[in-house]
């Protein structure tokens, strides 16, 4: 995972560290984001125990209705980004990613 740099997104970086439930989180991404955001940000979520599990971008389409173009950028952030998706998808999937 690359070291992030901490930038003047610190304080919501800070923020979103400190929610310690699933409501806690909802209820602040609800007042932080647009239903779309927060669509937008489950539709990338979702598509991740699919990529790990190495099921083709047009079949995770046709199961859950994200873009395929939405998939393959998941895909290359899952492999090539920061290390969040990785992080995560370990800690929660139990998967090597």
């Amino acid at each position: 995972m690359k070291k992030a740099q901490l930038t003047q997104a610190e304080p919501l970086f800070q923020a979103i560290a400190s929610l310690t439930t699933p409501l806690e989180v909802q209820l602040f991404l609800e007042d932080l984001c647009t239903p779309a955001e927060i669509e937008a940000m489950n539709d990338r979520w979702r598509v991740i125990p699919f990529i790990l599990d190495n099921i083709p971008y047009r079949q995770i389409h046709e199961e859950t209705g994200v873009s395929v173009t939405t998939i393959g950028r998941v895909a290359r952030c899952l492999h090539l980004g920061s290390g969040g998706y990785k992080l995560l998808a370990q800690r929660l999937f139990k998967k090597d990613s």
